[in-house]
């Protein structure tokens, strides 16, 4: 497989978290049994992703889809349970990922109290609480902390989201030890020039953090924003294989942005991912066989260039 298949050697490095597993599934109507989300896994790592959010550990009840988070981890090989990423959002949560040994815990925290009480029952304020409370008990466990600010561009509840009230909410994550705070477009409503003010504005308090970003194409503004970010220095980018996710509490908010159109872009604009091309390609046809349906990026069905 050639170089060039996981962008241009001597290119600055952008990483892909790949969410596919977890974010990817989590709004599918056909639910995938564990053996293939350990394979989903499995081949993600193996074409070059370093970072996978893999689980989720959430009341199943709420989210059918993503039962199984405990047997999924037992289940995955050593390098692949190490890039593991499991999302929490409550110390019983906190709990149940520590016991299953993920690498990384994310927590989200949404910017407006309409999504945050659809989403996790509770306010944005008391999502900071709790927050607060993980980020204790994680001290001396070895597992890194990394957040999401949901719908940070725009809310299904609450309308627009003035960024003065991002900001504070990155500001007020700051004061944690989480080592990465990620922008979420969870409806895919932002814009380019949107994206780029609100990194900006996110940078003055985020300190020393590193900031991610995370995109849906809804509005078929996700590659753009993307590349929107990395032009304001964002060197960490969600994107799921095969484009497929949405938040099963957000009316409308479909797919995330792919992971191999995300990396055909990147690749020829010079930097580098050290994910394979080709191989997220595979993984994509592979998905969409699995779920019954075609992936919604356009890799799978244009190819990359030249052929």
């Amino acid at each position: 497989m050639a170089a060039e298949d996981r962008g241009p050697e001597g290119g600055e490095r952008v990483q892909i978290v790949e969410v596919g597993p977890r974010d990817g599934l989590q709004n599918e109507d056909r639910t995938l049994p564990v053996q293939d989300r350990v394979e989903l896994v499995e081949r993600a790592v193996a074409a070059g992703a370093d970072r996978v959010e893999t689980v989720s550990f959430v009341n199943p009840r709420r989210v059918p889809q993503m039962a199984g988070a405990e047997e999924i981890m037992a289940s995955l090989s050593e390098p692949a349970r190490a890039a593991s990423i499991g999302l929490v959002l409550n110390r019983k949560g906190l709990d149940r990922a520590l016991e299953a040994g993920v690498g990384e815990v994310n927590v989200a925290v949404p910017a407006t109290d309409g999504f945050s009480v659809r989403n996790q029952g509770t306010t944005v304020e008391a999502m900071l609480e709790t927050l607060a409370g993980i980020d204790g008990a994680l001290a001396g466990t070895g597992v890194s902390l990394s957040v999401t600010v949901s719908t940070a561009f725009g809310c299904p509840f609450d309308g627009e989201v003035p960024a003065e009230r991002v900001v504070e909410v990155v500001r007020r994550i700051a004061d944690t030890s989480a080592e990465e705070i990620a922008l979420a477009d969870t409806i895919g409503v932002g814009v380019p020039r949107q994206v780029s003010d609100l990194l900006r504005r996110s940078q003055e308090v985020a300190g020393d953090r590193t900031l991610r970003c995370h995109f849906h194409n809804t509005r078929n503004t996700g590659y753009a924003n993307a590349l929107a970010a990395v032009d304001a220095g964002v060197r960490v980018l969600d994107s799921s294989l095969g484009g497929f996710g949405g938040c099963p509490f957000a009316p409308a908010a479909t797919g995330n942005i792919g992971t191999e159109d995300l990396l055909y872009m990147l690749h020829r604009s010079g930097l580098r991912t050290g994910v394979s091309l080709s191989g997220a390609i595979e993984v994509a046809e592979w998905m969409g066989e699995r779920l019954g349906k075609m992936p919604p990026a356009y890799l799978s069905r244009a190819g990359a260039f030249p052929a």
